[in-house]
């Protein structure tokens, strides 16, 4: 079962130059999985938040691409907070962690690269079905 412990930062590689900098994320090398999707958040208004969910099976990497935000996680015993405020740092988060996006500055992008396409049936977006989904995969209760 995965835990807050799974969650990490991951430094991609930084290609610097005088005329910009270069990112490059390969899935399977710099990233822990193959990409099948990527979408990203932007204009997201002062105040508001995104996310609040947890998927069954898929993967991300969060990815500040411009700007900064915080992503609080939960693994539904604790919960951590991760500012995210450079392009060449990603946030893993693997299956059954509740996550949401906050505190996004202006001009704030987030970037995200997901393991598998878009899949409805895939997202947790009640926090209290989250936890008993946790608890039927570990039989530990909060």
């Amino acid at each position: 079962m995965t835990s807050l412990d799974d969650c990490r930062l991951i430094q991609l590689p930084k290609i610097s130059n005088p005329a910009g900098n270069i990112t490059v994320g390969e899935g399977d090398s710099s990233i822990p999985f193959p990409i099948a999707r990527v979408f990203y958040l932007y204009d997201v208004p002062g105040g508001e938040s995104r996310g609040a969910h947890a998927h069954r099976t898929l993967q991300q990497l969060i990815i500040c691409a411009m700007g900064c935000f915080s992503v609080i996680l939960d693994d539904g015993r604790q919960r951590k907070t991760v500012e995210l405020n450079r392009a060449y740092y990603g946030l893993y988060v693997p299956p059954l962690i509740w996550g949401e996006e906050v505190q996004f500055s202006s001009g704030g992008i987030c970037l995200v690269l997901a393991s598998q396409p878009y899949d409805e049936a895939d997202y947790i977006r009640d926090y209290d079905q989250f936890l008993i989904e946790r608890q039927s995969h570990t039989g530990v209760t909060r």
